[in-house]
C-alpha cells in the first residue's frame, strides 16, 4: 500500500509538471516572438478622448531592443514629429518649434500624443525575462485561445510597473491580455489584444486596446498596418542628424 501511495504521488507531481512548464521558460518564448534583429512597421493609434477620437499615424524603424526611430505621418498637426531612442536616451523633434528635446526624468511619464501610452512604455526593455520573475497562477481562454496566466514581479524596484499579470497563448506564446500595477498594488494600465495574424512565420498582434486606468476616455486603439522583419536599415536612420531631415 505504501509503495502504491508513493507511485501515485510521483505520477501526480509529474503530471502537474507536464501541464505547467517553467514560467521563466514561457517568458523566454514570449521574448523570442516579440524581438527581432530589426523591423520596420507602419501603424496608427486611434486615441479615444472623453468626447472625440483622433487618429495618429506613424512609421518606425527598430534595431534590436535598444535603438528605434519613429516619424509621425498624420494628422497635419503632428506630421514631421520624430523620436529617436538610443539605449537609455530618447530625443523628440518638434517641427513646429524646430526644437529637439531630450525626454528624461518626469517627462518620461507623460503621454505620447495624448494617447494611453507614455514615453516610459517605449523606453523599458521589451524582454520581460530581463525585468521580471514569473509565476504561473492558472489558465483561462481568451479569444478562443488557451492561455497561461502569469504573475510577473520586478527584479528591481526601478521599473515603470512593479507587477504585471499576463495571459500568454499556450501555443503561439503571444501576450493576449495584460494588467500593469504600481508598487502599491494599484492597477495602472491594461492591454487587450483583439486581433492577431501570422506574418513572416511569427504570430503578431495587429489590433490592441491600451487603457490608462488613471485617465478618462475609452483608451487607445493600436492598429498595425504593415511590418517587415529583419529588413536592411541604413545606420544613418538612427542618428540625431536624421531628426531634422
Amino acid at each position: 500500500m505504501k509503495e502504491n501511495i508513493i507511485w501515485l504521488l510521483f505520477f501526480l507531481s509529474t503530471a502537474v509538471f507536464a501541464q505547467n512548464p517553467d514560467p521563466n521558460w514561457i517568458l523566454s518564448k514570449v521574448d523570442q516572438n516579440i524581438t527581432a534583429r530589426n523591423r520596420v512597421s507602419e501603424a496608427e493609434m486611434v486615441i479615444h478622448g472623453r468626447h472625440v477620437a483622433r487618429t495618429v499615424r506613424s512609421i518606425s524603424w527598430i534595431k534590436g531592443t535598444e535603438t528605434a526611430f519613429t516619424e509621425y505621418l498624420a494628422p497635419p498637426r503632428e506630421k514631421g514629429t520624430k523620436m529617436l531612442k538610443q539605449k537609455d536616451n530618447l530625443w523628440t523633434y518638434f517641427p513646429r518649434t524646430d526644437r529637439t528635446v531630450l525626454i528624461a526624468g518626469h517627462l518620461l511619464h507623460q503621454s505620447i500624443m495624448g494617447s494611453d501610452l507614455s514615453y516610459s512604455d517605449l523606453m523599458e526593455d521589451p524582454k520581460l525575462q530581463n525585468l521580471y520573475n514569473a509565476e504561473i497562477l492558472g489558465e483561462e481562454t481568451l479569444i478562443d485561445r488557451r492561455c497561461w496566466i502569469l504573475e510577473l514581479v520586478a527584479k528591481e524596484k526601478e521599473v515603470s510597473y512593479y507587477k504585471r499579470k499576463i495571459w500568454v497563448d499556450k501555443e503561439r506564446f503571444i501576450v493576449l491580455k495584460e494588467n500593469r500595477y504600481a508598487l502599491s498594488g494599484r492597477l495602472i494600465k491594461t492591454t487587450d489584444v483583439q486581433k492577431i495574424e501570422k506574418i513572416d512565420g511569427r504570430w503578431v498582434p495587429i489590433k490592441i486596446i491600451f487603457k490608462d486606468q488613471l485617465k478618462s476616455g475609452k483608451g487607445t486603439e493600436f492598429n498595425l498596418i504593415s511590418i517587415k522583419f529583419n529588413d536592411n536599415i541604413p545606420d544613418y536612420v538612427f542618428s540625431k542628424a536624421n531628426l531634422k531631415k
